[in-house]
């Protein structure tokens, strides 16, 4: 039987792609790379990094920049695999596991219906199954591909699977025209090997994807669920984000039993250029033996950064500033693939 792994369990690489679009951060590109160097020098310490570059001289001048900033070592192993943007999640494969075999499901990735220019980052699903060693696996339904991110849905390892209607079912973010709620319930089944689908609300504000779940609902264990929520009502999260909250409650587990639900709370906003960006501290990634979570200097980083060492107590947690890095409108979880044992 197929099954899609949860996060936290035993990894044998995280895949990232080294930064190079500068318009993906207009005006504050310079920090981002040193910013992923010491992603790179936190996971490496932990486990295997595949990280794609998109040519020789970009590949040399990363390992300039990580050597200096102490992350070159022999965990890290760097692939020339053009990309038009570096946010794996949604352009990398979603690894399963069937039958002792390891698989990599290629979605069809279509930059968010937002953006031209995606060709490179279609093919990149293909190329890192290959390069993982893993088959192939190309999710269809009758009418061809489906378009899919990772960041738009978040598994529990036992069969259970969150994403939100904006995102996979609103008419202004529709991906697979004529694409049910039952049709989505039926593709999460068939390739991912889901037996339940939680669907929530609405994702946060200035979420450029359109109401992502890895932004503001994960799980954490198969019966717990972290949550982001916002207590001001003159907050436009606020309600959306109790919607979330209300539905979670009322959901079971398969066997009928409550889940366990963490709230954490969101950022104070974070504005630049007079936009709203999607900062939050549900964007965690959960690697071997660490947390990286998206930190913004704000006296909430420390709550959250407290609340999620009290639920990964076997796990070191780390804090990475993020404060330029969420212009690109992503973070720590965007930016990263798991690759499962």
């Amino acid at each position: 039987m197929r099954r899609m792994p949860a996060e936290w369990e035993p990894h044998a690489a995280t895949w990232l792609a080294w930064p190079h679009n500068a318009e993906d951060w207009p005006g504050k590109f310079a920090p981002i790379q040193w910013v992923y160097a010491d992603i790179i020098r936190h996971l490496t310490r932990h486990e295997r990094v595949e990280l794609l570059v998109q040519d020789a001289e970009a590949e040399a001048k990363a390992r300039r920049i990580l050597a200096r900033a102490n992350a070159l070592n022999g965990n890290l192993r760097i692939h020339h695999l053009p990309t038009d943007r570096i946010w794996m999640r949604d352009s990398g494969c979603t690894f399963v596991q069937e039958g002792g075999h390891l698989k990599g499901v290629n979605w069809l990735f279509n930059a968010w219906a937002k953006y031209g220019n995606w060709q490179r980052d279609c093919q990149v699903g293909e190329a890192m199954a290959r390069i993982a060693g893993a088959e192939p696996v190309q999710a269809l339904r009758r009418e061809g591909r489906v378009i899919l991110e990772g960041g738009s849905i978040d598994v529990n390892g036992e069969g259970i699977l969150l994403t939100t209607e904006e995102c996979l079912l609103s008419e202004v973010q529709q991906r697979n025209a004529g694409l049910t709620r039952t049709g989505y319930e039926r593709v999460f089944a068939e390739h991912l090997g889901i037996r339940k689908v939680i669907w929530l609300d609405r994702g946060i504000e200035g979420d450029d994807t359109h109401g992502h779940v890895d932004d503001i609902t994960r799980f954490v264990a198969p019966d717990t669920i972290v949550t982001v929520v916002e207590p001001d009502p003159a907050d436009p999260n606020h309600a959306p984000l109790a919607e979330n909250l209300r539905r979670l409650k009322a959901e079971r587990d398969l066997d009928g039993e409550p889940f366990r639900i963490v709230e954490l709370p969101m950022p104070s906003p974070v504005f630049f250029e007079g936009r709203r960006l999607p900062a939050s501290y549900g964007n965690f990634y959960i690697a071997n033996g660490l947390v990286l979570v998206p930190t913004f200097n704000d006296p909430k980083d420390r709550l959250a950064l407290n609340l999620l060492a009290e639920l990964f107590p076997d796990r070191e947690i780390v804090g990475i500033h993020s404060g330029d890095f969420i212009w690109g409108f992503g973070a720590m979880h965007c930016m990263t693939q798991q690759q499962p044992t």
